[in-house]
């Protein structure tokens, strides 16, 4: 029988407490099904400005309070307050400097949209209070579980600083690829806040890239086992230029050591019978709520309801220039559809300037916003009929598999994790429950949307397609029998 495994659980972000993106709510998630596996699971995440400590009872923890941290040529303070995930016994560490972390942003400058001059320092201090806290809790993990970039200096420092360090010696590292697009880079004048001369002399080829310092290849090198949000995912980035973004030879010299974990749903969250942020509440054998659902969204954002007008909606990626590419080609040709169309870009001006004139022009097909929240989420996903994610590349989030779960049907890139989790429908066999497309180009999006279109117009074959999408189940249990597996691998 496998002893129960005593795991460290890194993230930058985690939901409820604070979310910027997907990778919030997966480490708000798999934890407490880790947890549920038996193994003794902590979180660490640094305590924002913008975290609630009534709201979640964020309790000090006196025996960690001013642990000292070495920073290039100074000592800065770290105080720990503690909580535990909601509805669980999954017990949170807050990471609390308030030079660093008390901001109203987590990543960027509000007033110039920026990243915070000092986001290095930030997270180098983070990684390196880990260590500090560690031994003063008097708790030896097994397993460092990381997440993107913020927590990549984890790997580094264990083989470098503290390889012989009896403490930490049998301590093993999963770093979790979410965002392959953000790496964290810098400017090697950060170099002196990872480390003295003699750590730098052993570490600087493993942390460099093309001139600059980058803390996502330093975990990518380092970490013992690295694992991307799919199997497909995995494999583009091995043998894809594009998809890798400059970290390619990197991640095929580490092919054996790299796997891919599908992400799971939070069915407590998103479930449509009892999701609390949608108008009318609806179950798979009577779809009445969902037409509701569909009404109030549409009409909300100032659109005429048409129960046989298909509503196709999107959230779309700031940073995603080749998505705000392909739609700029294609938008013309898709408001020609008899479609009505919803979109979300969250604070990206470049899409302000592409959608405002179309609202304009087309004011009873085309909607747009950019104001977005968790509560617009969930409406769009209840009311929409279908969704477009049409990334580019990796990742995109579970908002696909939200969709399944609510009858809204996703049209996707074949890219990643959504070809993992999206089965294309035949027309032939009536088998399938989304749509792909398959070059990322205009005519293959329009088609696709078309194709769509036209099987929405048949009521009975799209009632049999939506009633097999929400039968799905991809619940966190299972992702984390594959995540539970996996560390006993790292392991052994």
């Amino acid at each position: 029988m496998q002893s129960n495994l005593k795991i460290l659980y890194i993230s930058s972000e985690i939901a409820p407490f604070v979310k910027s993106g997907s990778l919030a709510e997966v480490a708000g998630a798999l934890p407490k099904f880790l947890k549920d596996l038996g193994h003794d699971i902590r979180l660490f995440i640094p305590k924002y400005g913008t975290i609630n400590e009534r709201k979640y009872t964020i309790r000090e923890v006196i025996r960690l309070k001013e642990i000292k941290v070495p920073l290039f040529n100074k000592t800065v303070m770290v105080d720990v307050k503690s909580a535990f995930l909601p509805n669980s016994k999954v017990q949170v560490y807050f990471v609390e400097n308030k030079d660093y972390f008390d901001r109203a942003t987590l990543y960027c400058d509000p007033e110039t949209n920026k990243e915070w001059d000092d986001n290095a320092e930030r997270f180098i201090f983070f990684n390196k209070s880990i260590f500090a806290i560690l031994r003063k809790l008097h708790w030896q993990p097994d397993i460092i579980h990381c997440n993107d970039w913020q927590t990549a200096l984890i790997p580094l420092f264990l083989k470098t600083r503290y390889h012989e360090d009896p403490f930490f010696n049998k301590t093993r590292t999963l770093l979790t690829i979410h965002d392959l697009s953000s790496q964290g880079i810098f400017n090697e004048d950060i170099v002196p806040l990872i480390g003295n001369q003699k750590d730098i002399f052993n570490i600087i080829s493993i942390i460099e890239s093309q001139g600059k310092i980058n803390f996502l290849k330093s975990g990518i090198v380092c970490a013992d086992f690295i694992n991307t949000l799919s199997k497909s995912y995995a494999r583009e980035i091995r043998l894809s230029k594009e998809s890798s973004f400059g970290l390619q030879k990197v991640l095929k010299k580490r092919s054996k050591n790299l796997f891919g974990i599908t992400n799971g749903v939070d069915y407590s969250i998103w479930d449509p019978e009892i999701d609390t942020y949608i108008a009318h509440n609806y179950i798979r054998k009577d779809l009445s709520g969902k037409y509701e659902n569909k009404r109030h969204l549409v009409e909300s954002h100032g659109l005429k309801y048409e129960e046989t007008k298909p509503v196709i909606g999107a959230i779309l990626k700031s940073i995603d220039d080749e998505e705000l590419i392909l739609l700029s080609q294609t938008i013309e040709e898709m408001l020609k559809i008899n479609v009505q169309y919803i979109f979300f870009a969250t604070g990206d001006e470049k899409y302000n300037k592409l959608f405002n004139p179309l609202v304009k022009k087309f004011p009873d097909k085309i909607a747009f916003n950019l104001k977005f929240d968790d509560r617009l989420a969930h409406q769009m996903v209840a009311g929409c009929d279908m969704f477009l994610l049409p990334c580019r590349f990796e990742p995109c989030g579970s908002i696909q598999l939200y969709c399944l779960k609510y009858g809204t049907i996703p049209i996707v890139y074949a890219t990643g994790e959504l070809v993992d989790t999206v089965k294309v429908f035949n027309p032939d066999t009536k088998q399938g429950y989304g749509f792909m497309f398959k070059e990322y180009l205009p005519a293959s999006l329009l088609d696709t949307i078309k194709q769509a279109v036209e099987i929405f117009s048949d009521k009975i074959v799209w009632k049999k397609l939506v009633d097999r999408a929400m039968k799905l189940n991809f619940s966190w249990q299972a992702v984390a029998e594959n995540y539970n597996k996996l560390y006993y691998k790292l392991i052994n």
